[in-house]
């Protein structure tokens, strides 16, 4: 169960990262993050932290009973 919510948590994170990302070039308007340089920065920053916690969750081993 933690397992599959770290990877759901993982998978949100990227997504957001992304989208962060391409507000931040401008890819994406309508926002006040559009064009804005920190946004850029910050996207592909919260996109690593959700692969990585994603990653970590799926290659880790199962606890409990053998």
């Amino acid at each position: 169960m933690m397992r599959a919510l770290l990877v759901l948590v993982g998978g949100v994170l990227v997504a957001a990262g992304v989208v962060w990302t391409l507000q931040g070039v401008g890819d994406i308007g309508g926002s006040f993050m559009s064009g804005d340089k920190l946004w850029a920065v910050v996207g592909p920053i919260t996109a690593a932290a959700g692969l990585v916690i994603a990653g970590t969750a799926l290659l880790r081993k199962r606890g409990g009973r053998a």
